[in-house]
């Protein structure tokens, strides 16, 4: 049984990040672990605190370590990833040399109420994965434009067609996860 740490950069109550992700979980095989890890009331990293790191920060890098696979999902801020998922980033891959993330295969997800689908923060994130050493699974690309209308009031995706194409994603990143 794999363990799917699921992150949704978004922060916001009825977030469209959260519907997609909960799209892509749906793909997942039955058996399949599932956490959401919640990144929205972790402290801001400080360098300071890496000798004694408040318990927020040893939880979250305990639980990041304790997945297999990680999904994440984000919207597009100022031509960027939101601040709440760069700072998850930063706190698990710190103390220096002491990364949590490394060797995690990982998919990613954006989306956006525009047409651009958050591609530059799909890709900002992507680069930053690269640096913690996490396999990323290349195809296929997960841009969700336009996403207020295939979402209800709740976030939640109710297009039929991007719903399948999520929970086929997903099913094959399963596939890309199990080599390693």
């Amino acid at each position: 049984m794999t363990k799917f740490g699921i992150i949704v950069g978004s922060i916001r109550k009825n977030s469209y990040s959260k519907g997609v992700a909960d799209a892509l979980v749906a793909g997942l095989p039955a058996d399949a672990e599932v956490t959401y890890l919640n990144i929205s009331e972790l402290p801001l990293y400080n360098q300071d605190l890496d000798e004694n790191s408040p318990e927020s920060y040893v939880k979250f890098r305990e639980t990041v370590a304790a997945q297999d696979a990680f999904i994440f999902v984000t919207p597009e801020h100022n031509r960027s990833i939101p601040a709440a998922l760069k700072n998850a980033l930063d706190i698990a891959s710190r103390p220096w040399g002491q990364s949590v993330w490394g060797g995690k295969p990982a998919l990613v997800a954006s989306q956006s109420v525009s047409g651009i689908a958050g591609v530059l923060a799909h890709h900002i994130l992507r680069q930053s994965l690269v640096f913690l050493d996490m396999p990323t699974m290349q195809q296929p690309e997960l841009y969700i434009g336009n996403v207020a209308n295939l979402a209800d009031e709740n976030g939640q995706i109710t297009n039929e067609d991007t719903k399948k194409f999520l929970a086929d994603s997903a099913k094959q990143f399963v596939t890309f996860a199990e080599k390693f």
